[in-house]
This record gives structure tokens, sequence and C-alpha cells, in this order.
């Protein structure tokens, strides 16, 4: 491959994980319809079906965001009556969310996605544990915690 090949936009790492990041959060979307939820929403979600009761500063963390950007997700996720927020009885400062039973029940609907998406895109990268290691990885790399 020539050298001017290796700098075009196709051939950038960077762009390869953006294009794809992209047309994941479009398949994902016509799926999420029938949760009434974006990608992002989504997201959070999964992390309080997997563990309810998380801080907003812990998903922002584990979402890779910044407090900043989940508390506007949080509040709209809260107006559908999929989750409650309240201060930490310990620490005030401290913001725990939960589930309500309505933010539960979607648990059984959103747990299809997984099936749905992994037929779109077939078992190669869904179950392809060496990818998933390296794209966490590289995250690492790139925000400092994999140095």
């Amino acid at each position: 491959m020539a050298a001017a090949d290796e700098k075009s936009l196709e051939h950038q790492l960077c762009f390869a994980i953006y294009s794809a990041s992209l047309a994941f959060t479009r398949a994902y979307r016509p799926l999420l319809e029938e949760l009434d939820l974006t990608y992002p929403q989504y997201l959070a979600m999964s992390l309080l079906w997997q563990e309810d009761g998380l801080t907003v500063g812990q998903l922002a963390e584990r979402l890779s965001l910044e407090s900043g950007t989940v508390t506007p997700l949080i509040k709209r996720l809260e107006q559908a009556d999929l989750l409650t927020r309240c201060r930490s009885r310990i620490d005030e400062r401290q913001v725990h969310v939960h589930l309500t039973p309505k933010g539960t029940a979607l648990k059984p609907v959103a747990s299809r996605l997984t099936d749905d998406v992994k037929a779109l895109v077939g078992p190669r990268f869904i179950d392809d544990a060496g990818l998933i290691e390296t794209l966490q990885a590289l995250r690492k790399v790139l925000t400092g915690d994999g140095r």
C-alpha cells in the first residue's frame, strides 16, 4: 500500500471505529423504537438492569461520559417514569438512580435486542471476545486508563 493510501480516510482506524459506531447506532434505532428509548438511554437502562441503584457518577463512569451529559439523559428517563433519582442519606452529593416498575418491565423486551442485533450482524462479531477486548484496551489507552 502506498503512503498516500495509508493516510486516506478509509484506511484510518479512527474513521473505521467512528463509522462502525454510527452504523451500530443506526441499526439499533428501529429496534429501540419499541422501547421508546434512544441508544444512550438504552445503554443507561442496560446498566441499571444489571445493577439497580447506581449513582449518577457511577453511570457516567461506566458509560464513559461526563456526569453533566448523563444528568439530562436520566432526567428524560425519569420523566418517562422509567427510573427515579434520590439523594444519598449518607452523602447528599451523591444521587442514586433506581428503576421504577415500568423501567423494570422493559428488561425482557430489551433482552431480545441482543438476539436481534446478533441476527443482523452475525455471531462472527458479536461473539468475538478478542475484538471486544481489543476495543476495550484501545479505549483505555486513549483515555489514559491503560498506561
